[in-house]
């Protein structure tokens, strides 16, 4: 059984007011398809600026995407696959 890896990268940045986190999620197959995502979070303006609740949120949310995009590319190549198979009568 062949076993594979796949490295998704995160990077994170936050403005100057620690007001919006950005996330960039990054993967890169092997075969060479690249998935970028890009998801936020933003403080209310009333709560305390704690910058790990906004990497947490915003990481999270860049990789629920990330998922999604997945999800989405499988279910088309099944489609795909499906058009192109041989039909039993």
């Amino acid at each position: 059984m062949e076993s594979k890896q796949w490295d998704v990268q995160i990077f994170i940045s936050e403005d100057d007011n620690d007001d919006v986190t950005t996330a960039k999620a990054v993967l890169m197959t092997p075969d060479g398809r690249r998935r970028e995502c890009v998801a936020y979070a933003r403080r209310n303006p009333v709560d305390q600026p704690v910058p790990a609740i906004g990497d947490e949120l915003a990481a999270g949310r860049a990789l629920a995407d990330m998922a999604g995009k997945l999800m989405r590319d499988g279910a088309e190549d099944v489609a795909q696959l499906a058009e192109h198979a041989p039909r039993a009568w």
